[in-house]
């Protein structure tokens, strides 16, 4: 039933329509001898836009026929009035293809008609031509016999995203009718704006047909919102209204910015003088048309008939829209020139009655197909500028920025797509593509002012700004929220807090807001901060104050200001008893390394001394045991240089005089490490490394409800079990002193503003040590692309900077950590004992210079007493033999002193005394030289 009823209403709309139009349609002049062309012209004749369009046609017939007499063809308008509305559209379309067999549609005007109308030109291959349908939902390439002789409200976009840019604006209300012309935009701009880094916050739409009072209530939404930066895209019927509402309620004033698409520019479609009154201030995109002196005389031309034509209305301009209209008319002249074929002049149509409402019925254009492919490829300078279709449509060469002055429309710059905002049209020396207010010329904003809108206000509807705060149990130093015990009234106070009023005091506007605090109902923490911080994308508070660190995790979720104080992650550990007062202490200055090593070389040097002066001093000689005793004692006593024995051998002095020098450096550092060990307080903490932490599965702490459980356990590796939470440098203080084996923790990990209170406390008992973790800061946190980020953050450079201020401020809450010495001075490793590595040289030197003495002087002995070749042979010896008894004279006295001991005259031979070798005191006296007995030489001396 339904379907047979829209059947029985859809045949009444044609055929009253057809009557309709039968009696007002225009005939055409046509001139017998030309070939008369049927074009369609879809177009509402009772608007001024109507009344625009239809005289610059006329005027393009006239003009192109009367330069172009030798034409065979002329084009024949049939005029179809659908009155705005779409049936009406469609049904004037299927009217002039089944019974005027036209070869091409002109229009229509709204973007709507030309939806349902495109699919009755791709049926009977009839291009449908429209000057006036550009939005973007309707695109000539996705429907081939659609061609748009206009600018694509898309096309705008950038223009609009580029001035969005170039005042820092982030958040913008898009006001836009509810029409296919008014949706299309949509999804473009929201594309655009995504680029320049801002967002449409809040969609405004208006109905196709509004009262005052739904435009009226739109504007009450807009009113109480943040947001003061408003574009508006309508054409200009509605939008004249829009304006004069808003006006009326003093929303074109200071601190709004209106932005408005080409809908509304008169160059387009010009709007009335009094809604022109009613957007003084406002700024706006429009296609540019470059002048010329054919247009200027058009212009002329055109006024004059326009004003005969119409003596009874209101003076009216020639919009974009009447020369766009006028290039059309023009173009489809020159193609239906080129396309006409006698032959090819009909409509095919199938055996069908002609009052069957089925659309397959509609027949098919001969002439279409080819007047299209003529048309897309035409090419001349226009009225509006290059008529070229690439890609079925219009490309405009740049968009022209606009400010509503008075009356007129001012031009402050023009935005391309290959060099962005300019102050004037192709500036050769812009190389690359910008977008600062710096490349406009200053416009007049609402309120007849030069200062641009900062974009966003707090809402006048009384709310305030709902800031979230710490509850927090330790290091109240930052944030202390005080309950008032009789009226439950809480107070507020820490660094944190004067910090946020300081910031407060330096906007150049005032912020109503009050706190929140994060608690259950007990009054305790209601969470940790990532999860208040996370209150702020749930829109249960605006912002967060408070100690809250800057890092990457929750910047997914918040934004941050700058930080208003440095910090970082580090390790404090505690510091071992102070070594004073160790009786063993004496032995801290050498490593054991170089204690072992000093040791052996004292007692290499005496037994060197011994071993070179043994034969012939007789100071070092004696029993066994004595030997040794001198060996150590000699060596030992130079420590203090108290040696009193007289060395004989050269090379002996050569050694000690190395050696001295090697007690000297070795009694100078020792003496110089020990006064630093005793007069200097040392505080050495017990771990210095996290991996020792972590390799002894030793308890660690760390601050309660912060990020630093997540940094110990994805950074640093820790296990999740060995983690326990703190909450004030009290129970920091009590598990450090317990340490981990008793039920306490080895270290505990926190934020460096919080380990500097706590070490200002415990001076000398701990120690930050490790690695510090590098993090941004504390900051307030806002939600994201919140446009009070970038105030704040202007004004926490300002309060940081005024060190006076942040004196004030820090003085107030940490003035306690003065008292305290800094420890950096006083802290030493466990490893400053001197080691053998300072020494090695002097020890390799000292070894060189022994060893090297003992091997010339044994090499000397044995080449002094080692026989002749012949006496070895005649005594009948081996050469083995003679090397032990040599050997064993080399450890033995010298015999001519051992005999002067007992006897006043001694035979000795003379291979037991070397050439310059002396006697003691030189007083033994050569008596007599024998001949050899036994192989061997002896001398006869007498004391």
């Amino acid at each position: 039933m339904e379907g047979q009823r829209s059947c029985l209403i859809l045949a009444l709309l044609y055929f009253l329509h057809l009557a309709s139009t039968i009696e007002s349609s225009g005939v055409p002049k046509e001139n017998p001898a030309k070939e008369m062309i049927q074009i369609g012209l879809i177009f509402s004749m009772n608007s001024t836009i109507g009344r625009v369009v239809e005289s610059c046609i006329s005027m393009a017939r006239s003009d192109f026929y009367g330069a172009h007499p030798d034409y065979r063809t002329q084009l024949s308008l049939l005029i179809r009035d659908p009155k705005d509305d779409i049936v009406d559209a469609a049904s004037a379309v299927l009217d002039l293809m089944e019974n005027e067999e036209v070869h091409a549609i002109l229009g229509p005007q709204w973007s709507s008609q030309a939806k349902f109308v495109i699919d009755l030109g791709v049926k009977a291959q009839v291009p449908i031509i429209s000057f006036s349908a550009t939005s973007p939902s309707l695109s000539p390439t996705q429907s081939h016999y659609f061609v748009r002789t206009a600018y694509e409200d898309s096309l705008q976009v950038g223009a609009l995203a580029a001035v969005v840019q170039a005042y820092g604006w982030r958040e913008i209300a898009l006001v836009y009718e509810d029409t296919e012309y008014g949706k299309g935009l949509v999804p473009y701009l929201g594309d655009a704006f995504q680029k320049v880094d801002a967002r449409i916050t809040y969609r405004s739409v208006i109905p196709p047909s509004p009262e005052d009072i739904d435009i009226v209530k739109e504007l009450n939404k807009l009113l109480v919102m943040q947001t003061r930066v408003f574009l508006v895209h309508m054409t200009a019927v509605i939008g004249s209204r829009f304006f004069v509402l808003a006006s009326e309620a003093g929303m074109v004033s200071e601190d709004f910015a209106w932005i408005v698409t080409d809908g509304l520019s008169s160059l387009l479609d010009p709007v009335s003088s009094k809604a022109l009154d009613s957007m003084q201030g406002v700024v706006g995109v429009r296609p540019h048309v470059p002048p010329s002196e054919s247009r200027r005389n058009f212009e002329e031309r055109w006024t004059k008939l326009y004003a005969e034509r119409n003596s009874h209305d209101e003076i009216a301009y020639l919009s974009l829209f009447g020369l766009w209209a006028y290039d059309t008319v023009t173009a489809l002249a020159i193609a239906g020139e080129m396309a006409w074929e006698p032959a090819r002049s009909r409509y095919l149509k199938p055996n069908r009655s002609r009052t069957n409402l089925d659309f397959s019925s509609i027949g098919i254009s001969e002439m279409g197909p080819k007047l299209l492919d003529k048309i897309l490829s035409i090419k001349f300078q226009g009225l509006s500028g290059e008529f070229n279709l690439p890609d079925g449509q219009l490309q405009p060469i740049a968009f022209e920025i606009f400010n509503v002055v008075g009356q007129r429309e001012e031009i402050i710059g023009y935005w391309t797509s290959a060099q962005g905002l300019s102050p004037e049209l192709n500036q050769s020396t812009k190389e690359e593509y910008t977008a600062s207010a710096n490349d406009l010329k200053p416009p007049t904003w609402p309120g007849n002012t030069l200062k641009p809108p900062k974009g966003w206000v707090m809402p006048i509807s009384g709310k305030k700004l709902r800031i979230g705060v710490p509850q927090k149990d330790g290091f109240t130093e930052f944030f202390k929220i005080e309950w008032d015990p009789h009226t439950g009234v809480p107070s507020y106070s820490g660094f944190a807090h004067d910090m946020f009023l300081a910031v407060l005091d330096a906007l150049p506007f005032a912020i109503p807001y009050q706190y929140v605090p994060y608690v259950n109902e007990s009054g305790q923490s209601a969470g940790t901060y990532d999860e208040m911080l996370y209150e702020i994308k749930l829109q249960k508070v605006d912002a967060v104050v408070g100690d809250t660190t800057i890092v990457a995790n929750r910047s997914s979720y918040v934004d941050f200001t700058l930080p208003y104080l440095e910090s970082g992650v580090a390790m404090i550990v505690a510091i071992k008893d102070d070594e004073r007062r160790n009786m063993w202490i004496f032995l801290k200055p050498l490593s054991w390394n170089l204690w072992l090593t000093t040791g052996l070389a004292f007692i290499f040097t005496g037994f060197v001394v011994w071993l070179l002066e043994h034969r012939t001093n007789e100071e070092f000689r004696g029993r066994r045991s004595q030997q040794i005793g001198l060996i150590l004692w000699f060596s030992f006593s130079t420590l203090v240089f108290a040696h009193r024995e007289k060395i004989a051998n050269n090379l002996t002095r050569l050694v000690l005089t190395v050696w001295v020098f090697v007690v000297l450096i070795l009694t100078q550092s020792y003496t110089a490490s020990l006064t630093s060990f005793l007069t200097v307080q040392r505080l050495t903490p017990k771990f210095v490394e996290v991996q020792d932490l972590i390799r002894n599965h030793l308890f660690v702490g760390y601050s309660k409800g912060s990020f630093v459980r997540g940094l110990l356990v994805r950074q640093l590796n820790f296990d999740e079990s060995k983690l326990i939470p703190y909450s004030s440098p009290e129970e920091y203080h009590e598990a450090l002193s317990k340490g981990s084996e008793n039920g306490g923790v080895a270290a505990i990990f926190d934020e460096l503003p919080f380990i500097k209170i706590f070490l200002a406390r415990y001076c000398n008992k701990y120690k930050m040590v490790g690695p510090t973790y590098k993090t941004d800061g504390f900051g307030f946190a806002f939600p994201l692309r919140s446009p009070l980020v970038s105030y704040i953050s202007r004004a926490i450079l300002t309060v940081t900077q005024d060190k006076p201020k942040m004196d004030a401020i820090e003085g107030k809450y940490f003035c306690s950590q003065s008292s305290c010495q800094d420890q950096d001075a006083t802290i030493f490793s466990d490893n400053l004992s001197l080691s053998v590595y300072s020494f090695g040289g002097l020890f390799i030197i000292t070894g060189i210079i022994s060893v090297s003495s003992v091997l010339i002087y044994v090499v000397s002995f044995f080449h002094s007493h080692w026989p002749s070749s012949s006496a070895i042979r005649s005594g009948n010896c081996s050469l083995w033999s003679e090397f032990l008894e040599t050997a064993n004279d080399f450890f033995q006295e010298h015999r001519l002193f051992g005999c002067l001991k007992r006897n006043r005259s001694c035979v000795v031979p003379t291979s037991h005394f070397q050439s310059g070798e002396a006697s003691p005191n030189n007083e033994v006296e050569l008596i007599a030289r024998t001949p050899n007995v036994g192989g061997r030489p002896i001398l006869i001396l007498h004391v």
